[in-house]
């Protein structure tokens, strides 16, 4: 069978006008879906039919009956989780990587690819005033983004303590302890598992969430061998920031590598608001991001960042006969061989904010935080449980029963979605401030759905 243009432009017209129509839905309906996973999987958990259908009525069945079970993520008033929404430039540039349909391994084979990527990098190390020399990869996400920078710390570690783990695996090697704070984010522990490096030493942290320097310098002065510390930009919680300079320091004079997990808050780093916060940051080994957060890039886009790329490259890099290598191919920096190239919707993100349109994107994030925190603490029986110094908010309502009303009624009301969780010992309701499109006129919707799942749940 030929491929047809045409074949492709009608299923594409298609695609387009369910995806403008879906968009534009976004500030009236509501932010829950309508049908839950076993309703919608009624409509697509039919016998698969004999003979094909038309590729432009495929697509209409899949917008149709998928619309009920579809989370109102791209919406200005959804705060939950940690997820932010598409960026117009982002969103049609990925569109693009998939019609492309580049698998981004080596420069030779995909030079434009490879060559858009690149400059993504070097914009993000600017930004975020990581070392202009470091080594940058695109993975799914940030719980890969982890894996892939404390690989790079295992290999060097162990390394440092006379151990080659690529050629001798774990199996008799020096133990390597990870030291995290206690409201690390549970990403890391994956990582770690994925690594084989089992659990973690934990440390206490602070009423915001902070790993204490105190106590890092505690466990660090009963260690012996190969060390690596993990620090955090952005608390899920809270937002708040490990102190970076202070335990870096700690940790380096240690000879430990120390590993920056930032999910969302690296984005913080763009900003000088939030110098003080993250002082001594780029003094990090390595550092872990997700640009589907903070940026606004679509799914899926982590990002690690490796001060010394040959320890990037050592531990992904690969070689082999029938594929023509290069020093920097794209696949040296994640753990995959075949992926689409990721990087493209943060270049094309990066391209329509410019510099002062990223630093306001991340502010204004922010500044809808704060807003949300001080009309929300007006209202009677409301408490802000964090300093709000960056995009979250922790709220209770006062016993751990009522929150879970609370939330409860939110949730059942749909108009905005903010998610439940449990931190500091009590029930909570955690909003987080992702979305580029959130606004005033937002906020004030959403204060308006909390007070009426108050309401609710007298």
């Amino acid at each position: 069978m030929t491929a047809q243009p045409e074949d492709y432009r009608k299923a594409l017209d298609r695609a387009h006008n369910h995806a403008v129509e879906w968009l534009e839905s976004m500030a009236t309906r509501p932010v829950a879906p309508r049908q839950t996973a076993d309703e919608v999987a009624a409509h697509f958990r039919v016998p698969l039919q004999n003979r094909g259908i038309d590729p432009a009525e495929v697509v209409d069945e899949l917008a149709t009956f998928a619309e009920p079970g579809l989370m109102g993520m791209p919406s200005g008033k959804f705060f939950g989780w940690v997820i932010g929404g598409t960026l117009p430039a982002a969103l049609a540039s990925d569109w693009l990587v998939s019609a492309w349909d580049q698998n981004t391994a080596m420069r030779y084979a995909t030079p434009a690819a490879s060559a858009i990527e690149e400059a993504a990098g070097q914009w993000l190390l600017d930004l975020l005033g990581l070392p202009p020399a470091s080594a940058v990869g695109f993975t799914t996400g940030a719980t890969l983004a982890n894996f892939a920078g404390l690989a790079a710390g295992r290999l060097s570690v162990l390394a440092d303590a006379g151990w080659d783990v690529n050629a001798d695996g774990l199996t008799g090697a020096p133990r390597v302890t990870v030291i995290v704070g206690e409201e690390r984010h549970t990403s890391v522990d994956l990582a770690l598992r994925y690594l084989g490096l089992g659990s973690p030493s934990v440390v206490a942290a602070d009423d915001q969430g902070r790993l204490r320097p105190d106590a890092l310098a505690d466990a660090l002065a009963g260690l012996n061998g190969p060390v690596i510390v993990c620090l955090q930009a952005g608390n899920l919680h809270s937002g708040a920031f490990d102190p970076m300079r202070e335990a870096i320091d700690l940790a380096h004079a240690r000879g430990a590598w120390v590993h920056v997990d930032g999910a969302f808050g690296l984005w913080a780093a763009a900003s000088t608001q939030y110098a003080d916060h993250l002082d001594g940051l780029g003094r990090a080994d390595s550092w872990a991001t997700d640009a589907h957060k903070t940026l606004n890039v679509p799914y899926d886009c982590g990002v690690v960042v490796v001060a010394k790329p040959h320890l990037l490259r050592s531990s992904f890099g690969a070689h082999t006969e029938y594929l023509v290598h290069a020093i920097g191919d794209p696949w040296e920096n994640v753990p995959e061989f075949s992926r689409r190239a990721r990087g493209i919707p943060v270049w094309a993100a990066l391209r329509s904010l410019g510099r002062e349109g990223t630093i306001a994107l991340v502010e204004r994030l922010a500044e809808n935080a704060r807003a949300l925190a001080q009309r929300l603490a007006a209202l009677p029986g409301v408490e802000v449980l964090n300093d709000v110094v960056f995009t979250q908010v922790s709220l209770s309502f006062g016993t751990d029963e009522r929150t879970r009303a609370v939330t409860q009624a939110l949730i059942a009301d749909g108009s905005v979605w903010m998610s439940g969780s449990h931190w500091q010992g009590r029930e909570i309701l955690r909003i987080s401030v992702s979305n580029w499109s959130t606004d005033a006129a937002d906020v004030a919707a959403s204060i308006d759905a909390v007070r009426r799942a108050m309401a609710a749940a007298e």
